[in-house]
């Protein structure tokens, strides 16, 4: 266990679960059934992290409050559609979380899904109870803003110097950065490792088992 950090703190999709092709699948068919011209996989990708609502807006800046309703309820029942099936973990999720459990650290959720759907797959994987504090975008500041990390700290009693922020989107390393905490960029998800590292994370992984060595100090 690294002496410097005792909470570790996951962003979930693309960084815990393997769910970004059904973002990108579900954004595609919202913007057919609303009306819009769809955004490459790229656009789409570069918006993941943000909370819905911020995420539609980068993606169609024109559009209406009342337009933007439309297009929320159509990307919802798209997704949950998809997820009729929770999206799998990747490789060494549950292990490692065990692992880091039993060293000692607290663990902690902040997401940019609502917290209906953030819940709907705590409980499908039987974690409602696992994570020490969960947060989500629909109840506090979306990423970048480092309200949701800061809530987190509070609730857990611990300083920014001693929180590690592990996410796959821009948005969660600039979160990381903004409440002053380390971060560590995972290059499976949303974005690529090359694109994460200009966002100075302490630690750059294309595996979550690596994230475990490194912080028993197996990996320097």
């Amino acid at each position: 266990m690294r002496s410097e950090y005792k909470l570790l703190i996951f962003d979930w999709d693309g960084t815990l679960a393997d769910s970004i092709g059904r973002i990108v699948e579900a954004m595609g068919v919202a913007a057919a059934r609303s009306g819009f011209a769809q955004r490459d996989e790229k656009a789409v990708k570069g918006i993941i992290g943000l909370g819905l609502p911020e995420a539609i807006r980068t993606l169609y800046p024109t559009i209406t409050d009342d337009e933007l309703i439309v297009f929320r309820q159509h990307y919802a029942d798209s997704y949950i559609a998809l997820e009729a099936v929770p999206s799998p973990l990747f490789p060494g999720v549950v292990q490692s979380l065990e692992a880091f459990r039993a060293a000692g650290y607290q663990l902690a959720v902040a997401t940019g899904k609502a917290r209906r759907g953030l819940d709907r797959v705590l409980k499908a994987h039987g974690w409602l109870d696992y994570f020490d504090i969960t947060r989500a975008a629909d109840e506090t500041a979306s990423k970048p803003h480092p309200l949701m990390l800061e809530q987190i700290l509070a609730h857990c009693a611990v300083p920014a110097s001693q929180a590690l922020m592990v996410g796959d989107s821009a948005f969660d390393l600039q979160m990381a950065r903004n409440a002053g905490m380390d971060s560590v960029a995972v290059g499976y998800g949303a974005l690529s490792l090359d694109e994460l590292r200009a966002f100075e994370p302490r630690l750059a992984i294309d595996s979550f088992p690596q994230l475990h060595a490194w912080l028993d100090g197996r990996v320097n």
